[in-house]
């Protein structure tokens, strides 16, 4: 396909906002609080844009600068720089096809709980009957009503991997229509997509705002959005605490997919995508950090609600048990009375160590989840306790739907572009390629819509595509640095904006980025290695809890 004949985005906006709507996905939502959580709460900003600046924003220009200078997808571009070179775009294009088959399945699971959003009382707001109708089902009771739709109704989840009771119909379904909407989506390749993208992009945020909005005048949010302020210094000190700022960094930008590379081949050959990858880059993390105000005001309330409850379950049991009237105890007074009923009945009270709960508001926050756990277990267990759940739970779900979206429109094109280079399929139009590439992975994904369909989404999402990922890095910085070279890659980037990187550009693509990814890369082998065979959460009926199960390997 000749360059001059290469579509390209309407205007420099729409460049912008593909790459914001691609890289500002879920793991913004679900990951980075997570992180925050882990290592040390403001504390973890300090490694977190200590590694966006040598790291994250370097390599994103790279990419950038790749494909606007060659004009071509991951595969054409890298083997125009070295014939020997075209692995390398061939590997980005089968770790991105590897995440499509997978990562539409979270949209699918989105679609079914807005769905089921549109209904009287929230599907997970109470357990449902026995078949007697005597009471509720037990294993709903023991868990919570959110654990139980999501594992129980949403996933119809089996005991392990090695079990397969069939395609969970509502969700191949609910797969199908993902598909379906992506395929609109980019049915008329960079054109139709440079269209969606202005909704994809910018919508989330409203949603955001709103929720920010709603999430700090709830009871007790305060004391979620303190402890995620409240920097724990010694943090500082943990190796890992650098290394998952780095990797989060990384992934969350999508660096190493030919995602970027492919856009940024549609943009006009003297735009300023310096400019642009800083934009993007900052937008991204900061919107790593308004998702976190957001969702530790959620788990403020959450915390506070528990808490809260467990004091009433406590003051409650010791009405009963003493006999005391039902104003003499107070949550206020709880603790005192505890006391002194220990010390006036220490037999009786000694009879209830099983039964009172060690209620404690900072144990509740310390509770870290992440993933699938926060975004379907967590929210929806906050939403149902916010008046107007029906509402909050609609537009939750459906920003979760656009921000898969949008990066699935990414995820998509990563495949697309290169293949639009080929010879042999340049003919074809866009209509029947991009319905072939969204039929090939609908029908490959329709086995994470199996009962035992979580567990092989847990395998691929954590052993996929992230050792894959930094090695393709790591050869596209030292390709570019050592292969191409510095200084022709100077050249190139002068024709195309006017004037050469500075020297903090090609220090860090000369050296410290590549010395932190080859220290990323030794970690994850050296985890691996100690790691032993793979595990995975596995559904506990049971024990209504979940179990570390290792993968089984048959020889």
């Amino acid at each position: 396909m000749e360059k001059e004949a290469r579509p390209s985005w309407d205007n420099p906006l729409q460049f912008v906002l593909a790459c914001v709507s691609y890289a500002v996905g879920l793991g913004n939502v679900w990951r980075f609080p997570y992180l925050c959580q882990m290592h040390g709460g403001g504390g973890f900003l300090i490694p977190y844009f200590i590694m966006l600046i040598l790291e994250g924003i370097p390599l994103f220009y790279l990419e950038l600068a790749i494909g606007q200078k060659m004009r071509l997808g991951s595969i054409g571009a890298w083997t125009a720089i070295s014939p020997y070179l075209g692995g390398v775009g061939l590997a980005s294009v089968v770790t991105s096809l590897y995440l499509c088959l997978y990562y539409n399945v979270i949209n699918a699971w989105s679609f079914w709980y807005l769905f089921h959003s549109f209904q009287s009382v929230l599907p997970w707001a109470d357990c449902p009957i026995n078949s007697n109708r005597t009471g509720f089902i037990e294993e709903c009771e023991t868990a919570t009503s959110t654990q139980y739709f999501f594992y129980r109704q949403t996933l119809d989840i089996s005991s392990s991997i090695e079990e397969n009771g069939g395609i969970h119909t509502g969700q191949a379904l609910c797969l199908l229509l993902a598909w379906g909407i992506t395929y609109m989506f980019i049915v008329r390749g960079v054109k139709s997509t440079g269209k969606v993208v202005y909704f994809t992009s910018t919508f989330p945020y409203v949603v955001l705002f709103i929720y920010l909005i709603r999430g700090v005048t709830l009871h007790g949010a305060i004391n979620g959005v303190i402890y995620m302020f409240t920097p724990k210094m010694e943090q500082l000190a943990n190796p890992t605490t650098w290394i998952n700022a780095a990797t989060q960094i990384f992934f969350s930008l999508g660096l190493g997919f030919g995602t970027l590379i492919a856009f940024a081949s549609y943009n006009q050959y003297n735009n300023n995508f310096e400019r642009q990858a800083i934009v993007v880059s900052l937008i991204n993390s900061g919107t790593s950090i308004f998702a976190s105000i957001v969702t530790f005001a959620i788990y403020g309330f959450k915390a506070t609600v528990n808490y809260e409850n467990c004091l009433e379950r406590t003051r409650l049991l010791l009405l009963n048990t003493f006999s005391l009237a039902e104003d003499s105890i107070t949550v206020d007074s709880l603790s005192s009375w505890i006391d002194r009923l220990n010390t006036t009945y220490p037999e009786q009270f000694a009879e209830l160590t099983n039964k009172l709960e060690d209620c404690n508001l900072e144990r509740e926050l310390d509770t870290a989840v992440e993933g699938t756990g926060l975004a379907f277990i967590v929210y929806s267990e906050a939403i149902k306790n916010m008046p107007l759940s029906q509402l909050w739970s609609v537009l939750y779900f459906f920003m979760l739907l656009l921000l898969g979206m949008g990066s699935m429109l990414g995820n998509v094109t990563a495949i697309i572009t290169p293949l639009r280079d080929f010879k042999l399929v340049s003919n074809m139009s866009n209509e029947l390629l991009n319905g072939l590439v969204c039929v090939f992975c609908l029908l490959l994904g329709l086995g994470f819509t199996t009962t035992s369909g979580n567990y092989w989404f847990t395998m691929f999402n954590d052993y996929g595509a992230n050792f894959s990922l930094l090695f393709i890095v790591l050869i596209e910085v030292i390709s570019v640095s050592y292969i191409y070279g510095i200084k022709r890659f100077e050249k190139d980037i002068e024709d195309m904006l006017g004037y050469r990187p500075n020297w903090y550009w090609k220090i860090t693509w000369a050296g410290i980025s590549p010395l932190l990814l080859i220290t990323l890369f030794i970690v994850y082998i050296v985890n691996y290695i100690q790691g032993g065979t793979p595990t995975y959460q596995a559904w506990n009926k049971e024990l209504v809890s979940c179990d570390v199960k290792s993968l089984v390997v048959i020889s």
